[in-house]
């Protein structure tokens, strides 16, 4: 598991379904989608019977292994949504974002949060060329965190450190306390349309939401929905003050650079470097396993990276990782058709967009017609990824080709 599930000690997990049972509303994932929907949806309407179904435990997937940012960061610009959806709801879809970082806060769940925003650092000529005209000089970014060869840096206020394991496990005891019923160790075989098949029974329900993210292709009929590529994570030992006062990050600014294979990383609320990227292959057929968590040679090239921006040797104490989901145009969606609802394809800025999910598929549900309602992600469709074997040729050739562009730059 994550440092953040082990930081919480062993997990209890919640009964399996019993047999066939009947619901409103059955949400498929125990993450932060699934969840959030629960949520609000048992806010809005008491009197619903909601039901989540967790193959393990509530957070096991990217909810519990994610990099612990609450970003408002879209995969997709603001650009080029303008030039699909019209400027307004271009700015409207970021805007939502961007208060959903905050939304996450006010929920009041203890998980750490801090927010301190975001600063993604320019450590080369050809960043520096790449890189937004606003933008912080070396002094100004070194100020927040004080990184090796800075030339500039770009910050934004519109991100949040947290703990994630924290808040997923909170989220899981909230819906509990709100009259949603939690069942872990339920396997999903298969959804459609009034009904949820599982090793343990079939669900009957009105609505059926689907909310799996990187394990979407394992339901029979998603194979092609998404794919999922991993991500992995290091976090270090608590490091002393002296270390701290050099590097700074004193809000717990979480931190990036303008590289094109993504780096994230924080510092905890107990003082640790948390630090993760891209770089893991995909996997044939979008096989999910437990054994692709674990990459030697990519863990070995995040403790270079993170030695290599601040000068010191990392003492390493935990390593992990876990698949993402990553739509064939890389436009998360959220959504309600025929009884089936779904929301996912995050592109790894999952913590904050998760709850806008959940809230916008609150109000589909309820047939309530909202600003989130009509925010350009609703109801999108991605089209579909390749068949194998272009699928597992053309996503491991782009991460290749990532890789020599950046080392180009350096």
């Amino acid at each position: 598991m994550s440092f953040w599930l082990e930081s919480l000690g062993p997990i209890e997990r919640r009964s399996a379904l019993p047999g066939d049972r009947d619901a409103d509303v059955a949400i498929v994932g125990g993450g932060y989608t699934g969840l959030w929907t629960a949520y609000y949806l048992a806010k809005a309407h008491p009197d619903l019977r909601i039901l989540v179904l967790e193959a393990e435990f509530c957070g096991f997937g990217a909810s519990g292994r994610n990099g612990g940012w609450a970003s408002g960061l879209f995969p997709v610009s603001e650009q080029k949504l303008s030039s699909r959806y019209g400027v307004e709801p271009a700015r409207a879809m970021h805007a939502a974002l961007e208060d959903a970082v905050d939304e996450v806060g006010r929920a009041g769940i203890d998980c750490d949060y801090a927010k301190g925003g975001v600063i993604s650092l320019i450590r080369t000529p050809g960043q520096l060329r790449r890189a937004p005209a606003a933008r912080l000089d070396a002094a100004g970014t070194r100020a927040i965190c004080n990184a090796n060869g800075v030339l500039g840096g770009v910050y934004s206020e519109h991100c949040a450190a947290l703990h994630p394991g924290k808040l997923v496990r909170g989220l899981a005891a909230e819906v509990e306390k709100l009259g949603v019923t939690v069942h872990e160790g339920t396997r999903v075989l298969s959804l459609q349309a009034g009904r949820v098949v599982t090793d343990r029974g079939t669900v009957r329900a009105d609505t059926v939401v689907r909310a799996l993210e990187g394990y979407t292709p394992e339901l029979p009929g998603h194979r092609r929905e998404l794919a999922p590529v991993y991500s992995l994570m290091i976090a270090t030992e608590p490091l002393p003050a002296p270390v701290w006062e050099r590097i700074g990050l004193g809000r717990r600014e979480t931190f990036t650079d303008e590289r094109r294979m993504i780096i994230y990383g924080q510092r905890t609320a107990d003082d640790r470097l948390a630090f993760g990227g891209r770089g893991a292959p995909y996997h044939f057929g979008s096989r999910v396993r437990p054994e692709f968590d674990r990459v030697p040679a990519v863990f070995g090239k995040l403790r270079h990276a993170l030695s290599e921006l601040f000068g010191i040797e990392v003492p390493v104490a935990y390593r992990w990782g876990g698949p993402l989901g990553i739509p064939r145009d890389w436009m998360p969606s959220v959504g309600l058709r025929d009884g089936i609802a779904w929301a996912g394809g995050y592109v790894g800025d999952g913590v904050a967009a998760s709850n806008l999910a959940g809230r916008t598929l609150t109000d589909l549900i309820l047939s309530r017609s909202t600003e989130l309602t009509r925010l350009p992600w609703v109801n999108h469709r991605s089209r579909r990824w390749e068949p194998e074997p272009a699928r597992w040729l053309g996503i491991n050739a782009g991460l290749h080709g990532t890789a020599l562009l950046d080392a180009w730059d350096r």
